[in-house]
């Protein structure tokens, strides 16, 4: 079974930084895709920023300028860094990766996520 374990979180001032990280547990082929979503309190979960194997990165308009997400490929573990953090980006931030894992019948694509580490971001 393979799972994406995220750490990083915690709380910070608005106008803070703070750097996430997140990487497999388990068996698997490769990654193709990897990602960072956030869920604020209430609300449903947005894509923050996603990668591809490449290294090609987009962002959500709100936070291109202050987030960057890279991915070490030798690890395969994806970051994000984020500056200038303000209060109502206060949420659980959740990794997600397209996967393709070895079965009896070939590689099968699988989508995982982890399980979402917490960042308060408050004066």
């Amino acid at each position: 079974q393979v799972q994406l374990v995220e750490s990083g979180g915690g709380s910070v001032h608005p106008g803070g930084s703070l750097t996430l990280s997140c990487g497999p547990r388990g068996v698997f082929f490769s990654i193709n895709d990897m990602a960072w979503y956030l869920q604020a309190p209430g609300k449903q979960r947005e894509l923050v920023a996603v990668i591809t194997s490449g290294g090609t990165a987009n962002y959500a308009e709100s936070v291109k300028g202050r987030f960057t997400i890279s991915r070490d490929n030798i690890q395969n573990t994806v970051y994000l860094k984020m500056n200038g953090l303000k209060t109502e980006e206060t949420a659980v931030y959740s990794c997600w990766g397209d996967f393709l894992v070895a079965t009896i019948i070939g590689n099968l694509p699988l989508e995982v996520w982890g399980q979402g580490t917490l960042v308060t971001v408050s004066s």
